[in-house]
């Protein structure tokens, strides 16, 4: 298993698989979404075995369901373990989201109430991922569009509760909580004050899109199909400087998928970013 070292990483992308292999860019390490990767030989893991044997990964999940009420998919969880035991990446992470109900699926990352009831829900769904997979998971913060009124918790203290019972570890989608933060007026630092930073091992940047919803109100949506925009650069930096030290931070970008050079600028704008954070916060 490679360390994951605290630079940028990108997505790893079927259009960029020849080009990584030709040209070796100078990139510290690749994240995958796993669920490209259950089934059995075939190009993909031809070539995710030669960018494998020459840089570190992580994966990253969409379709754990950790807030399922309704348990967690063995089969899913079983192919999952495969992958890891194979790939052996850095890091494996997955959505605080929920996406199947009484064997229905959906094809979207669902959120859920911060209630007693879904601590216990979820806590018990990480429980049984990290025991079967053999190790910690890390656990997203979600992009939401509405907010619920029968919250028990908000979301800082919801993650922070799971953090301390499950022994899980955060990656911190900066794109989200300004999204999340947009739709549903919460203060982007204020949660970033909240959230308990020391247990951050990798951060997501992406792009949004912006749409009305109403005539005198706009919806933002994480669509991961630009770059990120400045606004998001800032609110990185904030939580750089927040959490003094550097993390781990991918350019997440999943559709419209741009050339391997643009994903390479994006990631070096990150660790300039990352130096010049921690160059104005201090000692």
């Amino acid at each position: 298993m490679h360390n994951l070292p605290d630079k940028s990483g990108i997505s790893l992308k079927p259009k960029h698989y020849q080009e990584i292999i030709d040209t070796h860019p100078k990139i510290s390490w690749f994240e995958i979404h796993p669920e490209n990767y259950m089934s059995a030989g075939g190009l993909n893991h031809k070539f995710l075995q030669r960018i494998r044997d020459q840089y570190p990964i992580t994966m990253h999940g969409v379709g754990m369901s950790l807030g399922s009420a309704d348990g967690l998919n063995k089969e899913h969880l079983n192919e999952l373990k495969k992958l890891v035991d194979l790939y052996q990446p850095a890091l494996v992470s997955e959505h605080l989201a929920w996406s199947h109900w009484k064997q229905n699926y959906f094809n979207d990352l669902l959120p859920f109430p911060y209630t007693e009831e879904s601590l216990r829900i979820t806590a018990n769904n990480i429980h049984q991922v990290q025991d079967y997979l053999g190790r910690n998971i890390l656990i997203e913060n979600p992009s939401v569009y509405l907010a619920f009124g029968n919250n028990d918790y908000s979301e800082p203290d919801f993650i922070s509760e799971l953090i301390k019972k499950t022994e899980c570890k955060l990656l911190l989608d900066v794109n989200n909580i300004f999204v999340s933060a947009k739709n549903t007026g919460f203060s982007t630092e204020e949660y970033i004050n909240d959230i308990p930073l020391q247990h951050v091992k990798e951060i997501h940047l992406a792009g949004h899109s912006v749409m009305p919803l109403t005539e005198e109100k706009n919806i933002h949506i994480d669509n991961h199909g630009s770059k990120v925009s400045e606004e998001v650069w800032q609110l990185f930096r904030y939580t750089i400087q927040q959490a003094r030290r550097k993390i781990p931070t991918l350019i997440e970008w999943d559709t419209d998928i741009p050339s391997l050079s643009t994903l390479l600028q994006e990631a070096l704008k990150a660790e300039h970013a990352m130096k010049e954070s921690l160059s104005e916060a201090g000692p």
